[in-house]
């Protein structure tokens, strides 16, 4: 079947706010011919028009933080460009502390702006109120002042990009609304609108708050949420600079923009209501909720508090708006897995402040394949169907909305929606004392409590965590006995099919060739060479392999590996059909022999083996891998026998003093081991050879070429610019990635993972250095203001000759 339509373009955009003319000017400014946008309504008219319009820079990411660099370097130049002006305030920002854990947050993040190359000032109370004179200074520990952030007009500022892209040829559209989007095959290749019917060979979906409705159109679930939002207006009666700066106060839960003679106050409450399981009706326009007043008060009293001039006038409008909030709040971008050509730009919750960069972005992925960063905490793919769905989406978009002044403390775990997927162990596991986390949806164990596990999840910035010695023993129980983790959540392939080699042969990196029964660790690279995806590849039989990965990346990487399979090859999800069971330890061998007639003995089932086994009464798929550093395997079972094999291997443990495990206790394991983490210490912006991956890069394996390898060649002939080296400090350090690294005190470089190390009695860190000093092994990493001496050591800083997880 083929679309025929009315008319037909290259590049269709729907969506006419600040985030979709962005996008078209930025495609039409590097040169993409035939871009059509169009807007229901009038541009503004979803949510953009009732927007506060602050602008702040830092981010938790340096690639996000370099998203919002970019939107400020495009205000910076945009009204001179396009003669509109955009009433841009470069005025600065101020945010305050008003408590000790809150200065931790504050400073934590000071120290990341060092890192990433944002200009901030620490300020005291009194430095805080000679930029705001009108805050009351007590109970503030501290501020913190980010020059290049201010205030922007987000009307002036989409009509600018409007404005723009008209002068670059692309073309504008109003009152054309989508009803309908024709899909054939995995293209979209049209819309059906109240104006008639048009053709494309791209579609952008930046439809703000209507862009999971847009989405289900073409048959993509997007985790894009829609929540009430609030903020007032104070009467005009107060006299301030034209340059006052802009204030937030998360402990009172408010922002603050300087308007005319007033202020516009905001903040983001507990409580929100949900708006239409995220699909509002397209006839909604530009309107507004009525005011809730008990809702504004929870951040109108606090702020009358800090300022006591709140009590001497009144408040003049209250604006009570539906704005986009995604699953865990953060923006939706990208191509869309389930499509070969439907970008996706959603979900923005600050939306004027990340157009700019965001536009940028998008338009180099449609362009030229590559956003110019990774944007992995953005990325559309980190998300799938489970989180599209109307009453869990809606529950942790509330949360996430509420939470957005709340201190977020180091590996903080979501409370909404909790409970989703579970592994046929969680009830076994909740007996025995699990604090479990989520991801994906899946209830995962992070340690393990010794009341029954209900114990809270106990953060800390400078100090140890509430959880820091029951994992260090569950730590021991892995380096010194043994121990049992469930990963059931682990996300799960089987790719088969004749020449199901021979294609992932050309995906992957490392060398797959060989008869069934082993397991292979890779990395999947793009052209440049960039790590896209860090998996193990199981050949489980001739033209059968299970393909393995974190439980957070099976869309991600699935995505990829689906994008470059031939005909013929197929690959379909199991990870419901098979809970995965961690042995692991020195004791390991002993306790899997004492359930199994089959042979586990070294020389039997040697290192990345993969043997068919019984355990107990059960089956299971045996690979002998892990993610800890020691012995062990890991258990592939179809899920009815899961609760039978781990209560076997656990009575079977018991006279070898067997423990259970979580997540936690892995990540302090691999750190110590030098395993690495897609996201964080690897990721599309990074090498193999760069992050001392280079024993996993075959180049010249069977079956010749690969996806990445001219880039890999060239790199290994020339050399690499950067290192990831691991890093040191003696006893324990606060450090939660992204602190600065300092060689003689210059900055030169920024943490990635960081951790403690039980084993060693170290606090660990990774981070790239410039490789003219990687071999040097004296640094400083500073955290919370104090420069921590840490010494550069091997990448790998247990069992470096791998003697342990051979034996």
């Amino acid at each position: 079947m083929t679309f025929r339509a009315d008319r037909h373009v290259h590049i269709l955009v729907i969506g006419g706010g600040a985030i979709g003319t962005s996008v078209a000017y930025h495609l039409a400014r590097d040169g993409a011919k035939d871009v059509l946008l169009v807007e229901k309504a009038q541009l503004t008219h979803g949510c953009t028009w009732h927007a506060a319009g602050l602008v702040g820079q830092l981010r938790g990411k340096k690639n996000l933080t370099r998203l919002m660099q970019n939107s400020v370097a495009v205000f910076d130049r945009l009204e001179e460009e396009t003669g509109q002006a955009i009433s841009w305030k470069k005025v600065g920002s101020l945010r305050l502390a008003g408590s000790r854990d809150r200065w931790s947050e504050i400073r934590r993040s000071m120290g990341q702006a060092k890192s990433f190359g944002v200009e901030c000032h620490s300020l005291s109370a009194e430095e805080a109120a000679k930029r705001f004179p009108f805050i009351d200074k007590s109970g503030i520990e501290g501020a913190a002042y980010i020059p290049g952030d201010g205030y922007i007009d987000p009307y002036s500022l989409t009509m600018a990009y409007a404005k723009g892209a008209r002068q670059y040829g692309a073309r504008i559209e109003e009152g054309v609304t989508v009803e309908e989007i024709v899909v054939e095959g995995r293209r979209a290749v049209g819309v059906a609108t109240n104006g008639g019917t048009i053709a494309c060979d791209i579609l952008v979906n930046c439809a703000g708050l209507w862009a999971k409705r847009v989405g289900a159109m073409a048959g993509v679930p997007l985790a894009a949420g829609v929540v009430e939002h609030q903020y007032f207006l104070t009467e005009k009666k107060l006299t301030f600079d034209a340059d006052l700066t802009t204030l937030r106060d998360p402990d009172n839960n408010f922002y603050l923009k300087p308007d005319t003679g007033s202020f516009a106050i905001g903040g983001w409450e507990d409580g929100t209501k949900g708006c239409w399981r995220g699909q509002p009706p397209l006839d909604f326009g530009r309107e507004l909720f009525p005011p809730n007043m008990e809702r504004l008060e929870l951040f109108a009293l606090p702020a009358a508090e800090r300022l006591p001039v709140l009590n001497e006038i009144g408040i003049q409008t209250v604006i009570n708006g539906p704005i986009p909030v995604s699953f865990d709040g953060e923006p939706i971008m990208g191509l869309a897995p389930e499509l070969d050509n439907f970008y996706v730009a959603c979900g923005f919750t600050a939306g004027i402040a990340g157009s700019g960069g965001a536009g940028l972005a998008l338009s180099n992925m449609i362009l030229h394949g590559d956003a110019g960063m990774d944007l992995w905490p953005f990325d559309v793919r980190r998300f799938g169907a489970v989180q599209a769905q109307g009453r869990y989406l809606e529950e942790r978009a509330i949360e996430a909305y509420g939470s957005y002044y709340k201190i977020h403390w180091p590996a903080e775990e979501a409370h909404a929606g909790r409970g989703l997927r579970r592994s046929p162990l969680h009830a076994i596991l909740h007996d025995r004392g699990a604090v479990f986390g989520s991801k994906f949806g899946w209830e995962r164990p992070n340690w393990f409590a010794s009341d029954g596990g209900d114990s809270v999840e106990l953060g800390s910035f400078e100090d140890r965590p509430g959880w820091f010695d029951a994992v260090g023993a569950e730590v021991e129980a892995i380096r010194e006995r043994a121990a049992l983790i469930d990963q059931s959540s682990f996300s799960k392939f089987e790719i088969a099919g004749p020449g199901a080699e021979a294609a992932l042969q050309r995906i992957a990196a490392n060398d797959l060739s060989g008869p069934p029964g082993k397991a292979v660790y890779t990395q999947l690279c793009n052209e440049k060479g960039g790590i896209e995806a860090d998996v193990t590849f199981v050949h489980v039989d001739k033209d059968r392999f299970l393909f393995v990965t974190g439980s957070g990346f099976g869309v991600h990487d699935a995505h990829w590996i689906g994008r470059h399979l031939p005909a013929g090859v197929t690959m379909r999800e199991v990870t419901n059909s098979y809970a995965t069971i961690n042995l692991c330890g020195p004791r390991a061998r002993d306790i899997l022999q004492s359930v199994t007639d089959d042979d586990v003995s070294n020389a039997a089932f040697p290192f990345l083996a993969a043997r068919r086994i019984e355990v107990g009464n059960a089956r299971a798929l045996a690979v002998r891998v892990g993610y800890v550093g020691e012995l062990g395997w890991e258990l592939y079972v179809a899920q009815e026998y899961a609760g039978h094999v781990y209560e076997t291997l656990r009575e079977a443990g018991a006279a070898h003093g067997i423990a259970d495990a979580g997540y936690r206790a892995i990540d302090a394991c691999r750190m110590e081991k030098g395993y690495l983490y897609w996201s964080g210490d690897i990721t599309p912006d990074y090498n193999p050879y760069e992050a001392g991956l280079g024993f996993a890069v075959a180049l010249d394996k069977p079956g010749g070429d690969f996806i990445g390898r001219a880039a890999l060649a060239r790199i290994k002939a020339e050399g690499v610019k950067r290192k990831l080296c691991s890093f040191t400090i003696e006893g324990f350090a606060p450090l939660h990635g992204g602190e600065a690294i300092l060689h003689g005190g210059r900055v030169v470089g920024s943490t990635s993972s960081t951790g403690y190390g039980y084993t060693l009695g170290k606090t660990i860190a990774f981070g790239y250095l410039p490789a003219e000093l990687a071999a040097e092994q004296a640094f400083e990493i500073e955290a919370f203001g104090h420069a921590y001496a840490a010494r550069r050591g091997p990448r790998t800083l247990y069992d470096a000759k791998m003697e342990r997880l051979k034996a």
